[in-house]
């Protein structure tokens, strides 16, 4: 028998006692926003392919035109021609004078704030942010600091309390993975001239779906290119794998030399990048947009739950939070009642989110239609 720790099996009963045990279902993507679970085919609330470009024919040939599966070697090593391919569209489309990709979103984060602040520096990082910023935090070994964006006037105090660090870096989602709502990013970008400081906004939850061409929150907010680094992924809206970063020349040549997760990883496989490069140029073109009213039945239905009020969310991602008494169990019986009804939406629970606030989030994509919203909706509201 294989060996396993003691404590083990006694850590899995407390997660299984606490409705926090994962048991991912075993699932088979579709085209039309659908999903294979068990033999039955379920409309697809719980992935981010937000517009539908996992299964766009130029993606899918792009992926296939590929004349090997991998790539070879980390890209400090050296870089695949798909994968400079990558880069340039990325910086073409982001506006940019360069881009670089990361075999994660999570290592774009990761890595990129790492480098940016170090020992002796100051990272302020807001307390929703997704744990690859977060970690990135951590491994930077600044001075780190979380803040809550309610209250910028604390982010302000603290700024001015770390006035002798060499650098100050703030840190933040441009719209929130589990909620939807985004950023102050204005305020933000205030406090980073008022201090010195450098804003790393990461756009994952954005691209392609926010901002007059798709360029994600930073666009949507008119924000300055000052004192701005950019992260993203290619694994939400553009349907792949993935991360990036984009940003000035000498910028992405410094990450190139620093960001520990892009050195020291493998680089992105030949297919993923020429598949992703293809998405973004479908993006870019307009071809696929992204529309708002799509979701507008499903958080009026939401607000049912949320005591009335509707989700304060933008783009794809829709909360169903229920009220502060809202339970663990509550939650998963909701999730298992709309898997029998023919939907997969996941059940959100810590360490996804802070304790005591479970909910499903549903994800829609442009792949759905206005009928299959509408019928998650009906379902949604017959939630008890």
């Amino acid at each position: 028998m294989t060996w396993t720790p003691q404590w083990v099996d006694a850590e899995l009963a407390d997660r299984r006692a606490a409705g926090l045990l994962r048991c991912p279902p075993v699932a088979r993507s579709l085209p039309g926003g659908r999903v294979e679970v068990d033999g039955r085919t379920l409309l697809d609330f719980a992935g981010n392919d937000y517009l539908g470009l996992s299964h766009h024919p130029e993606v899918v040939a792009a992926a296939r035109s590929a004349e090997s599966v991998g790539s070879g070697a980390s890209a400090l090593v050296r870089r695949s021609d798909a994968q400079d391919e990558l880069e340039r569209t990325l910086a073409e489309f982001e506006a940019a004078e360069a881009a670089l990709v990361f075999p994660t979103g999570y290592a774009a984060n990761a890595g990129t704030v790492a480098a940016l602040v170090g020992e002796g520096d100051a990272v302020f990082c807001d307390r929703e942010n997704h744990s690859c910023i977060v970690d990135g935090c951590r491994l930077s070994r600044a001075r780190f600091r979380v803040y809550r964006r309610a209250d910028l006037d604390r982010l302000a105090r603290d700024l001015s309390d770390h006035a002798d660090a060499p650098r100050r870096l703030i840190a933040t989602d441009g719209v929130f993975s589990m909620d939807g709502t985004a950023a102050p990013l204005a305020d933000l970008h205030d406090l980073c001239r008022r201090f010195d400081a450098t804003l790393l906004v990461d756009e994952a939850h954005a691209t392609g779906v926010l901002g007059r061409t798709g360029r994600g929150s930073c666009e949507a907010a008119g924000l300055p290119e000052d004192r701005v680094v950019r992260t993203g992924t290619l694994s939400k809206a553009v349907g792949c794998q993935g991360g990036f970063a984009t940003g000035s020349a000498a910028l992405i040549e410094y990450l190139r030399n620093a960001a520990r997760t892009q050195m020291f990883s493998t680089a992105l496989a030949t297919p993923v990048a020429s598949a992703a490069a293809a998405a973004v140029r479908l993006i870019a073109s307009g071809a696929v947009r992204w529309d708002e009213g799509l979701v507008e039945p499903l958080r009026e239905a939401a607000a049912r739950h949320n005591r009335g009020r509707w989700p304060d969310s933008r783009g794809p991602i829709v909360p169903i939070r229920g009220g502060k008494s809202l339970g663990v169990f509550t939650v998963l019986k909701w999730s298992r009642e709309l898997r029998e009804a023919g939907f997969l939406v996941p059940a959100i629970r810590y360490p996804t989110v802070p304790r005591g606030t479970p909910r499903l989030r549903v994800s829609v994509s442009a792949a759905h239609s206005e009928a299959d919203v509408e019928l998650l909706a009906e379902a949604v509201r017959a939630l008890k």
